[in-house]
């Protein structure tokens, strides 16, 4: 039996009551076992959102998608591209674009998610890829930008990589949930990428991150028999051993002598 989605609603009164689990996934294999395992929250592209199979592996997953704001146009795509998302059966929207956008979103009931701290779209305004919010005046600018999300209408906002102190203060004081990555468990949902949990990552690997799996070095081995099994198929050709006999269809000896007396 699949598990009841949960909604906004869902989610909201859930805040103060533990933690959520939330992961980025890319493939319909990794919806369909997050939805077996039992994870909450999921972000995912459009295209595998648009995937005819995805709600039939994944019915029960609160889905996000969404695009940077150096992807879109104007607001008005965005709102497009948002309703496409939400009929396609999506749950909420990512948006990382400015204040006045998240409210454009909200007014049309959109459920729209922010991201504060560490946003990888807008980095060189926070001094690259570092923790954001150590400093006193930091922190509060967080606060306050937290705050600003929750006044424009976003339900959530994705906070990466800020201490941990700062992150579970400002939920405390905000009905706006908080999806943490790398900002501790004071918040509303632990949010890691699929890739990392299953060691499929081969470039840098965050500090957050934690590794459970180590599918990379299976790839690896797979790779490593895809090879050999191709070398040893060129081996086969090269010295007759394929095909053999049962790889064949052989007419009958009738057939065979009627279509030789033809062709001369």
């Amino acid at each position: 039996m699949s598990r009841k989605r949960p909604t906004i609603a869902d989610l909201r009164a859930r805040k103060g009551q533990g933690q959520l689990t939330m992961l980025r996934i890319f493939s319909i294999e990794e919806a369909e076992a997050a939805e077996q395992a039992g994870i909450d929250i999921v972000s995912i592209p459009p295209e595998l959102l648009t995937h005819p199979r995805y709600r039939d592996v994944a019915p029960g997953l609160f889905s996000m998608t969404g695009m940077t704001h150096l992807e879109y146009g104007s607001r008005d795509d965005y709102r497009r591209f948002a309703a496409k998302m939400l009929l396609a059966g999506g749950d909420a929207v990512y948006c990382s674009g400015g204040l006045e956008t998240v409210r454009f979103l909200a007014e049309d009931h959109i459920p729209v998610v922010g991201h504060v701290g560490l946003v990888p779209s807008r980095a060189t305004w926070t001094g690259g890829f570092r923790a954001v919010g150590k400093t006193a005046d930091s922190a509060l600018a967080l606060f306050e930008e937290c705050k600003a999300y929750e006044q424009a209408g976003a339900f959530a906002v994705e906070i990466e990589v800020v201490p941990v102190e700062v992150a579970s203060a400002i939920s405390q004081r905000l009905k706006l949930l908080l999806w943490s990555m790398g900002s501790g468990p004071g918040c509303d949902a632990q949010y890691l990428f699929a890739e990392d949990i299953l060691g499929t990552n081969r470039g840098h690997m965050p500090r957050h991150a934690k590794v459970y799996r180590n599918f990379a070095a299976e790839f690896d081995r797979l790779q490593r028999e895809r090879i050999a099994a191709f070398s040893e198929f060129i081996a086969d050709v090269n010295s007759g051993a394929y095909p053999e006999d049962k790889h064949i269809v052989r007419m009958p000896d009738g057939e065979l002598e009627a279509f030789l007396s033809r062709i001369g």
